[in-house]
């Protein structure tokens, strides 16, 4: 990835990073936060993966392996399919999945996250977010079915891959992980599709102090938090 760019906000004591493979304005991007005097974070059972497509899995094992990366599972195809797979942690103890595909404009493909009753996330994620539900895969042997949402394919845009496993209704979110970000061209009425369709408003819409950009930010019905960014204001602050 490369560094896109970096602020420190000294008046609220953190430091941002955004690491990406393109320019924020036309792909998905890792916000890295650092909070000034906190070296250590609880990532829970909740958050499951960031997903990144490569070409070649097992050279791009060998490459992070060389340079002293931790590989928790080796090449090989996917549980009950034939995708090729490996996953890696970063030093905060993150996993990363790296999938075997053809060339992407989104290697950063994926953010997976684990809910409680999948219907109700699906239901949720199309009415309220407008994304697509682009697959269903149920797997009894290994007791978990996952969904794809997203505004467009999986080869070419990146993609929130929702995961249930049987029976289990509740999870750990620890303090880690923080949230998505979505661009919206009116986060006025976003927020007014997230209250009628049972999200729930954490920031009413309105600008930020400070740099004007018009944000709204709520909870999925399993507690996972989503910001929406007004695109134009966005744009903006890019410059």
């Amino acid at each position: 990835m490369k560094l896109l760019r970096k602020r420190d906000i000294p008046d609220e004591k953190y430091t941002n990073a955004f690491l990406g493979y393109g320019p924020e304005d036309s792909q998905f991007v890792i916000e890295l936060t650092y909070n000034y005097g906190v070296d250590k974070y609880d990532i829970g059972t909740g958050f499951g993966h960031f997903g990144i497509a490569v070409e070649d899995v097992a050279k791009t094992v060998e490459l992070i392996k060389a340079k002293g990366g931790k590989v928790t599972r080796e090449p090989g195809p996917v549980k009950g399919g034939s995708t090729v797979i490996a996953f890696i942690e970063d030093p905060d103890g993150y996993k990363f999945e790296l999938l075997e595909r053809g060339p992407t404009p989104e290697p950063l493909c994926q953010v997976m996250l684990r809910v409680g009753d999948l219907d109700r996330s699906i239901n949720f994620y199309e009415k309220a977010f407008g994304m697509e539900l682009l697959r269903k895969r149920d797997n009894p042997e290994y007791k978990y079915t996952i969904a794809m949402m997203g505004y467009g394919p999986e080869d070419k845009n990146a993609v929130l891959e929702l995961t249930y496993n049987y029976g289990v209704t509740d999870y750990e979110k620890g303090n880690a992980y923080g949230q998505i970000a979505i661009g919206t061209d009116d986060v006025y009425r976003t927020a007014e599709a997230i209250k009628l369709y049972g999200g729930k408003v954490t920031r009413e819409p309105g600008p930020l102090p400070g740099i004007n950009t018009k944000i709204t930010a709520c909870l999925d019905p399993d507690g996972w938090k989503t910001v929406f960014v007004d695109n134009v204001d966005f744009l903006k602050e890019l410059e």
